[in-house]
């Protein structure tokens, strides 16, 4: 009976052991943005973060919008987005405390080799995207509220093109929302809005071998770092516009108290340190970068 007692007692503490082991794990709840995720640079960020802090980040991967209104709705402990109009309003309005820079790349216009649109070497994304109105050619959308999305609809304003205002439910994780935004009008036979994420838009686009608008960084991590590559080429880059940098802002404690600020500036402190910004510049898919640092 005592070798039994005694294993008895021995599972007991074992679990209890576990028990406090969990209880006093830190995780640190960020949303960020599928084009972050799908560039691979988490992947090599996070791990060494948890290295050298004990914190492991729990990463929620969405469209820009529903990543701050995590923010909003205090689910998380900071975002990591790209719109930096939307970010310094998430700040404004209280709901964060302040925006860092982290790091920036461009957004380009890819499309099939053939290029039908004819906007090839041309660095004014608005006019590419006239050119492929006009020409009524094949463009993919991501249409899911992400600072993609977002910077898609601003090119398609200053296109000068006729735009219309459509709502659609789009379904993420398993929930519907409805996405209300402006698009081409009349443009039924050749503009699509899928309401994905990044890589799935870039996929989807080269099995449609039509044009799309996509991060730099996804790009590569598709073009290069993937088997089989997508096809599409980089047809328009270069403009001012096309500029795409990237934040992050600790969820403001005095709207969520219950939100981990000490954590949330731990990460912060590290993705703008010295190490952090030189792992960013540092990351690389065959030999091309994918991330330029902003707080070296």
């Amino acid at each position: 009976m005592k070798p039994i007692a005694a294993a008895i007692a021995g599972v007991f503490l074992a679990g209890l052991f576990a028990g406090t082991v969990v209880a006093s794990e830190k995780v640190l709840k960020m949303s960020t943005t599928t084009s972050t995720q799908s560039s691979g640079l988490l992947d090599i960020l996070l791990p060494e973060f948890e290295k050298e802090t004990g914190i492991r980040v729990k990463v929620i991967a969405k469209g820009t919008g529903a990543a701050i209104r995590d923010g909003q709705d205090g689910n998380v402990d900071v975002i990591f987005v790209h719109a930096k109009g939307r970010e310094e309003k998430f700040v404004a309005d209280g709901w964060g405390t302040k925006r860092y820079a982290v790091m920036h790349n461009d957004f380009v216009i890819i499309g099939p080799s053939a290029d039908p649109a004819e906007i090839k070497g041309m660095s004014d994304a608005s006019k590419a995207l006239s050119k492929i109105a006009g020409a009524k050619q094949g463009f993919i959308s991501r249409g899911d509220d992400s600072g993609t999305h977002t910077k898609e609809q601003f090119l398609w304003q200053q296109s000068g093109i006729t735009l219309a205002e459509k709502t659609q439910t789009i379904v993420k994780k398993g929930k519907q929302k409805d996405v209300s935004f402006k698009m081409p009008a009349d443009s039924a036979d050749w503009y699509l809005s899928i309401g994905q994420g990044m890589g799935k838009t870039v996929t989807f686009a080269d099995e449609k071998q039509v044009y799309t608008m996509s991060d730099r960084g996804t790009y590569i991590k598709y073009k290069y770092g993937k088997t089989p590559a997508v096809e599409l080429d980089i047809l328009c880059e270069g403009g001012a516009a096309l500029a795409n940098p990237y934040g992050i802002i600790p969820v403001n404690p005095e709207k969520y108290p219950h939100v981990q600020s000490d954590l949330a500036m731990k990460f912060v402190n590290w993705i703008t340190s010295e190490k952090g910004q030189k792992m960013i510049n540092d990351y690389r898919l065959e030999g091309k970068q994918l991330f330029y640092p902003d707080s070296m």
